[in-house]
């Protein structure tokens, strides 16, 4: 492995932001790339260099791949993070940066596509000994041979899944099997326009769930370690909102197996770099499930952060120039408790639909030991509708639970914002929540709760 000197962040917005902040601190320079859009945003203004890319539309900027390896030439990087979204979990990406003699700061592509595949990370995980969700076989484009058969077995409700998708896109409820058929046509057509890949599996649906995800960090040679679960359960169109850490009232000895589970399917794919795997757990029971491995920094990923000490960016970075090769999981410890709330330019009270417009005011709190806030924004900017409407994620930290979750809302009550309608009162009546206060979190708790939250 050779040194590190420039990275270039394929990406923009936040994760670009806190990815050069990372970089910056190791000693290396940075680069961003930017569509017509972003021209004047702020990630473009926090990096040592920046490089147009094209329009404003996604498919023709973040997500043309020779583009972002002309503009790494152009400047002479010698890395590409990938953050997450856009080409992060693409194969053929990582294919071509290493084919250029650049770092990718990522797992390897063979790994991104063995594990990107949902139905073949299925296997994977049931291989290494992990439990699966049961599920049927994969249906592309135009095959429903024995469709209705498959559903039968695998029970209903079930939800049709996109092999390709990630990140809740792809990814539908069916609750009879009268709507089976015309749910799997229109899944496939958006699979094949959204991730260039049509097909489909069923997988059973659990109602009353919870989705806890463990961090992971691989070192390629089979040792791997996890920093601890995150709980992603309170969602909306299956996007995550509020991730904490520790996983409220799950018992400890379902986090350890969990982890140990996660760590084994590292173990069994040599996976190296920072991953997630992530579960479905029946909030009745503490059954769990493997749901899908992320290849990638996740959205989240400040929970960890904040609960272990450590920064996972700079851990990816070490990792891609041979600095970090190892460590031991004993040394690893978690401490205290940590909540993200995702600010969101949408609107609540219309089924959460984005918001796009001027962020005329916008004044985020002072950061401190216990609180942190990432963004891609500031005042004067505008929210697009080209891009995912993720405004800032605030984190914050606490001794315990109660104390961690005060000092989100104390946060999120004195940020000033205007001119663009946000999620923030609606982030603060989440936390307010006689349920939410209590624990009793699971994936359909927005469905059960927030019209109480919106009228309080």
């Amino acid at each position: 492995m050779g040194e590190i000197n420039k990275v270039l962040v394929a990406n923009r917005g936040e994760i670009a932001c806190r990815v050069f902040r990372s970089a910056r601190a190791l000693g290396l320079s940075t680069v961003a790339v930017y569509s017509e859009a972003d021209a004047a945003s702020l990630h473009v203004a926090a990096a040592d260099e920046a490089v147009a890319i094209g329009p404003s539309s996604p498919r023709e900027s973040y997500l043309k791949a020779k583009k972002i390896l002309e503009a790494a030439r152009q400047v002479g990087a010698d890395a590409i993070h990938p953050g997450y979204g856009f080409l992060a979990e693409n194969a053929a990406f990582a294919d071509l940066v290493t084919a250029e003699g650049l770092h990718w700061i990522g797992p390897t592509a063979d790994i991104i596509r063995r594990m990107g595949d949902k139905q073949r990370a299925r296997e994977i995980a049931q291989s290494a000994g992990v439990p699966v969700v049961p599920g049927s076989r994969t249906f592309g484009v135009g095959d429903t041979d024995g469709l209705e058969a498959a559903g039968r077995a695998v029970g209903y409700p079930l939800l049709v899944k996109a092999v390709g998708g990630g990140g809740g896109i792809g990814m539908r409820r069916v609750d009879e099997e009268m709507q089976l058929a015309s749910t799997v046509i229109a899944t496939q057509s958006m699979a094949e326009k959204s991730f260039g890949n049509g097909a489909i599996f069923l997988e059973r649906f659990v109602p009353r769930a919870r989705h806890i995800e463990i961090q992971v960090f691989g070192f390629g040679n089979g040792e791997a370690i996890h920093l601890f679960e995150r709980d992603c359960s309170v969602q909306r169109r299956f996007q995550k909102v509020i991730e904490e850490s520790p996983a409220p009232g799950l018992p400890e000895a379902v986090c350890r197996r969990m982890g140990e589970a996660a760590v084994s399917l590292c173990a069994h794919t040599r996976y190296g770099g920072a991953g997630t795997v992530e579960f479905i757990v029946d909030a009745r029971s503490f059954e769990f499930f493997f749901l899908e491995m992320n290849t990638r920094i996740q959205v989240e990923h400040p929970v960890t952060e904040m609960v272990a000490g450590v920064d996972l960016v700079a851990m990816q970075i070490d990792f891609a120039r041979g600095r970090f090769t190892g460590a031991d999981q004993e040394s690893i410890r978690s401490r205290g408790h940590a909540i993200e709330c995702r600010l969101y330019a949408e609107n609540p009270a219309k089924l959460f639909m984005p918001a796009p417009g001027p962020l005329t005011i916008f004044k985020p709190p002072a950061e401190t030991e216990h609180v942190r806030v990432d963004s891609g924004y500031r005042e004067g900017d505008v929210m697009t509708p080209f891009y995912d409407p993720l405004i800032a994620k605030l984190i914050a930290h606490g001794g315990d639970r109660q104390e961690a979750c005060e000092r989100a809302e104390q946060a999120l009550r004195s940020w000033p914002i205007e001119g663009l309608r946000t999620n923030r009162d609606f982030l603060i009546g989440c936390l307010r929540n006689d349920a939410f206060r209590a624990g009793d979190v699971h994936t359909s708790f927005l469905d059960e709760h927030a019209k109480a939250i919106l009228a309080a």
